[in-house]
């Protein structure tokens, strides 16, 4: 990696950090050193992780952080509009920190949950009957199949 690359990660990483100190300070929620730990787990990884991993990678700064604050501190993320669950992942709850416009696909063999943007599924015409009847809140597009990884492996 280059050092404009990492300086460009690194710049990113604080424009999302100061954004999350914006949503906590609004919710009227502390800057805890491990709230802080657990958001910036989540947004270095793409991996969509669950609870569990999110927990094992701030157990390494934080060695006595319990899986229940972590737990806890993924669904206030949540809340604030910081993170969001991964829906359809049909395991353990899956968190993902990139708020842009994308869609997931799920590979059922391995469970890796990969990010796609294709943009016409940015804006799914919700049915008459639907909108009619209820709120829509948000609209999801989810895949799931075999990855390419996985397609590999069984030729």
């Amino acid at each position: 990696m280059s050092k404009k690359d990492n300086g460009e990660k690194g710049g990113l990483l604080t424009e999302k950090m100061n954004s999350f100190r914006v949503k906590c300070h609004a919710a009227g929620l502390k800057i805890t050193p491990q709230r802080a730990a657990v958001y910036k787990a989540l947004l270095e990884t793409n991996q969509h992780p669950s609870a569990e991993a999110v927990f094992e990678k701030v157990r390494e700064v934080f060695p006595s952080i319990s899986l229940d604050t972590v737990n806890r501190t993924l669904l206030t993320l949540t809340e604030i509009g910081a993170a969001f669950v991964v829906a359809g992942s049909g395991d353990a709850r899956r968190y993902d920190a990139n708020l842009k416009n994308h869609q997931h696909f799920k590979c059922v063999k391995c469970k890796r949950i990969i990010d796609f943007h294709h943009e016409p599924f940015d804006n799914v015409p919700i049915p008459k009957y639907i909108s009619k009847r209820f709120t829509v809140l948000s609209r999801t597009v989810y895949f799931e199949g075999i990855c390419d990884l996985c397609r590999k492996n069984l030729s």
